[in-house]
């Protein structure tokens, strides 16, 4: 009987998982998608070749939950409701700071067109947004986030720096014309020695103008610029910008964003480079594969590049306006197999794991609770080394409750992610 107990409890302590999926209309089509093939992989499911793919949800969110994929017949259990039923499977820090779920969301994105111009608002104003709009901010939640590259990633992030702001007023007409004269006037004669809140104003007030603008010449310029642009290509190489411009363009014909888009910087990313968020910072996703990691919340505020609510005012008010190329994350390795991304914000880490066949790594026990994702391979993942596991292959989503130590054997190279919480966390 005893026996029987412990083994019950230890089964509990890794628990594959079967995932949501996201079909918006920006994912990539299923023959080519990531998260099509990690979710056929992962809970069977038939696909469409043109149906577009375009998130994993592996967590405890009401709009997307995962369930327990060891749930024979019957309802299917929830994760985020198995917690509840055992929540010192979360560990006693995570239980008293963030109660019975998970504090961070982990997900698979195939991006195959722009996703909104957007940021998320810090702790306070999603608190205010909540009570004031509670059909569009559906939670109190702040929304730091963190994107890993599993393939090239591109995405616009943070704004430019005032020398390159100045140089778009004299190579890009239409972006001088919709931020206004005043603004241009204001933009040439401001320094890099003036007062950083001075120099933020600036930006403040022409990118306000900007996402303000009347549709129809927002329309007009973007329409300039496109026709402007396809001419001199005849003539001489197009920058990155531009040639980005004018795929935004196909993509939303006619929409501010277009022109925002210079604005913003233009960041790529490789397979294994990360990105962090912060709140009140604008950002946008523009194409490829990546896994992400964020507070869990459904806090967007929207300005551009979207069919969705746009909320401007709210967007303009809240931004940093913080300047320069965000920080590239590389990871730190923690041993010859693991690198780990440490954002700035307590809910939330990702590990990636790259095994070769035949070779074995160890998770330490942590006193918070993991997701693991197996994106490539095979191999057995043990809840203690002399202990028999789970077989896992590509597609399997496992969660590790807390102070649990994980070993993994390769049969073949092996890829994988690991969520978890912060460590800092569970620092004394």
């Amino acid at each position: 009987m005893a026996k029987e107990m412990k083994d019950e409890k230890e089964k509990h302590l890794l628990q594959k998982l079967h995932c949501s999926v996201k079909n918006y209309d920006w994912g990539l089509p299923g023959r080519v998608s990531e998260v099509a093939r990690l979710a056929r992989l992962n809970s069977g499911s038939q696909l469409d070749p043109e149906k577009p793919y375009a998130e994993l949800w592996m967590g405890t969110h009401d709009s997307g939950p995962s369930f327990l994929g060891s749930n024979k017949g019957g309802e299917k259990l929830t994760l985020k409701k198995w917690l509840s039923q055992n929540p010192d499977l979360l560990g006693e820090k995570v239980l008293q700071k963030w109660g019975c779920d998970l504090p961070f969301l982990f997900k698979v994105l195939s991006v195959a067109k722009a996703l909104s111009i957007q940021a998320h608002p810090d702790k306070e104003l999603a608190r205010t947004l909540h009570k004031l709009l509670p059909h569009v901010y559906k939670d109190g939640n702040h929304k730091p986030e963190m994107a890993l590259a599993m393939t090239e990633f591109e995405a616009l992030c943070g704004f430019v720096t005032l020398k390159e702001l100045k140089a778009l007023l004299h190579t890009v007409p239409e972006f001088a014309q919709l931020i206004g004269a005043e603004n241009a006037d204001l933009v040439l004669r401001t320094s890099d020695q003036d007062d950083e809140g001075e120099v933020k104003a600036v930006f403040q007030a022409a990118f306000t103008h900007l996402m303000s603008a009347n549709k129809e010449i927002v329309t007009e310029e973007v329409n300039s610029l496109k026709f402007r642009l396809h001419d001199e290509s005849k003539v001489r190489q197009l920058t990155d910008k531009e040639k980005l411009a004018l795929q935004l363009e196909k993509q939303y014909p006619g929409d501010v964003g277009v022109i925002a888009a210079f604005f913003l910087n233009h960041v790529k990313l490789a397979a294994g480079e990360a990105l962090f968020l912060g709140a009140n910072e604008p950002h946008a996703y523009l194409s490829g594969d990546c896994v992400e990691c964020m507070a869990t919340s459904d806090n967007v505020v929207r300005a551009g590049l979207t069919p969705k609510h746009r909320d401007v005012q709210t967007l303009c008010s809240m931004l940093t306006y913080k300047q320069g190329s965000p920080e590239i994350l590389r990871g730190v390795p923690l041993n010859p197999y693991v690198n780990r991304y440490t954002p700035p914000f307590e809910e939330f880490e990702i590990d990636l794991c790259i095994l070769p066949q035949g070779e074995t790594v160890v998770f330490p026990a942590v006193e918070g609770p993991s997701i693991f994702l197996v994106t490539t391979g095979k191999g057995m993942m043990n809840i203690r080394v002399s202990q028999k596991g789970h077989e896992v292959t590509e597609g399997d989503v496992l969660f590790a409750a807390a102070n649990t130590e994980i070993s993994i054997i390769s049969a073949s190279k092996l890829h994988l992610y690991r969520a978890g919480v912060n460590s800092k966390v569970f620092q004394p």
